[in-house]
């Protein structure tokens, strides 16, 4: 979807006629305010149903349709940038005047979710013009979940981030001595419908750097989606190997019910020595075998606002 990419997205929130701003997320309740998911169709989502929804719905974008873009999103549909979260009537207006062009897909993915629904994640490379005038091309690593209700195939997710090259990897540390007194062994934690109560446990997991319970936690299919690239179940479980997640502090919960075996959470991190310090992450929760487990991750860092758009009209005089 059009919002696929932080600096635009920041310039878009800045022409349209004022989008919230950075930090303040439009959906920012703590509380699981979920609306009941209606999942009366009961067939799952295919990757051809779902690519070319996607497909279709920036067109709605590029047409400047606003009417069937808004159609085409749940009524709880949740859109996370370099901003933060945002609620379908903010991305409806924060599209508003954006015509992407040039458009071009690659890398598709494709995860079935729950019984109705599935995840997309892909790459987009556009241009295009905000209020008729041009902004810069930009490059961007999407995430977007479509959901069958009341016989209509809806997003109800979609986040993007801006593609940066990957990270050095963390200096190795000199080995230390073992404790004189062993920790008390993890415990994992028994996973459920609750997307947010599992979402920390994963990090309890990361905090302590309990490598195999992490992994434990996510589907054999599990994609993770990073500004620097996307990981699978080992990729992800390498990546996060080495890292200190003891200082993180996480806020702005919000879940999201997609259908009666997956869920939706949505939280802000903030890491002290970070660059940025601030970023909004995403995990999608559904069944595997009647087990709850993780089947994506997406985190976008905070991006500062570009400056505005600006107007070649010419004054009068």
């Amino acid at each position: 979807m059009k919002k696929v990419f932080l600096i635009i997205l920041a310039a878009l929130i800045s022409a349209a006629c004022g989008a919230p701003p950075t930090n303040r997320a439009d959906t920012s309740s703590t509380s699981s305010t979920n609306k009941a998911a209606d999942t009366t169709a009961s067939a799952a989502v295919t990757e051809a149903e779902a690519t070319a929804k996607e497909k279709e719905i920036w067109g709605t974008i590029e047409k400047q349709d606003m009417t069937t873009f808004g159609a085409m999103l749940a009524d709880d549909f949740v859109y996370v940038s370099g901003d933060g979260p945002h609620d379908k009537a903010a991305t409806i207006k924060s599209v508003t005047g954006y015509k992407p062009t040039d458009i071009v897909f690659s890398d598709w993915k494709f995860v079935p979710v729950g019984k109705t629904a599935g995840l997309l994640s892909f790459s987009v490379k556009n241009k295009g013009t905000m209020n008729g005038e041009p902004i810069p091309e930009t490059s961007m690593r999407a995430s977007s979940v479509w959901v069958k209700r009341g016989g209509k195939l809806l997003a109800v997710f979609h986040q993007d981030s801006e593609v940066k090259p990957a990270s050095p990897p963390p200096p190795a540390k000199a080995a230390t001595k073992p404790a004189a007194s062993p920790a008390a062994p993890f415990a994992a934690a028994t996973l459920s419908a609750n997307a947010e109560a599992n979402e920390k446990a994963v990090w309890a997991a990361l905090t302590a750097k309990e490598w195999n319970v992490f992994g434990s936690y996510l589907s054999s299919d599990f994609i993770e989606v990073e500004a620097d690239g996307i990981y699978d179940h080992a990729g992800a479980i390498k990546g996060v190997e080495g890292f200190d997640f003891s200082k993180a502090t996480l806020s702005a919960w919000r879940q999201v019910k997609i259908d009666d075996e997956a869920s939706l959470v949505t939280y802000t991190v903030k890491m002290p020595g970070a660059k940025p310090d601030t970023s909004y992450h995403s995990s999608v929760w559904s069944t595997r075998n009647g087990k709850w487990l993780a089947v994506f991750h997406q985190g976008t860092p905070l991006a500062p606002p570009p400056p505005p758009v600006k107007s070649t009209a010419k004054k009068t005089p």
